[in-house]
């Protein structure tokens, strides 16, 4: 039987902001909504999102924001043969991650961009 690996979501979600509006969004969730700051990970600017963290990342050359998700694996090198399936596009130039994190970017069918990373390599 071949092994597979087990997926679950990550605690981690990023929106992808444009420049013209990065100021803004991150002052609606900070002073507006009010909500708490995760400051440990300066300069990385994320909030804490019910059981959830979501980051609010600057990325120019983009003209709407994007909600890319997370999901982790017990086993990373099982996980990507695995979702070498129909509808699974593996994007892993679409950002770069740092030496030695254990983790790819795939998109789903409908174009929603997923970190895929070891378990132990997600933020908390």
């Amino acid at each position: 039987m071949t092994k597979q690996a087990k997926f679950s979501a990550g605690r981690n979600i990023a929106m992808k902001v444009p420049p013209h509006q990065y100021e803004a969004t991150v002052h609606f969730y900070r002073s507006v909504l009010g909500l708490k700051e995760i400051t440990e990970h300066a300069p990385a600017i994320g909030f804490e999102f019910g059981s959830n963290n979501l980051w609010i990342d600057r990325v120019p050359g983009i003209s709407q924001s994007e909600i890319w998700l997370e999901i982790v694996t017990d086993d990373i090198s099982v996980a990507a043969d695995q979702l070498k399936v129909p509808g699974v596009v593996r994007c892993d130039d679409i950002e770069p991650l740092p030496d030695g994190f254990q983790a790819f970017w795939i998109s789903s069918p409908s174009s929603i961009v997923h970190l895929v990373c070891n378990e132990n390599e997600s933020w908390s």
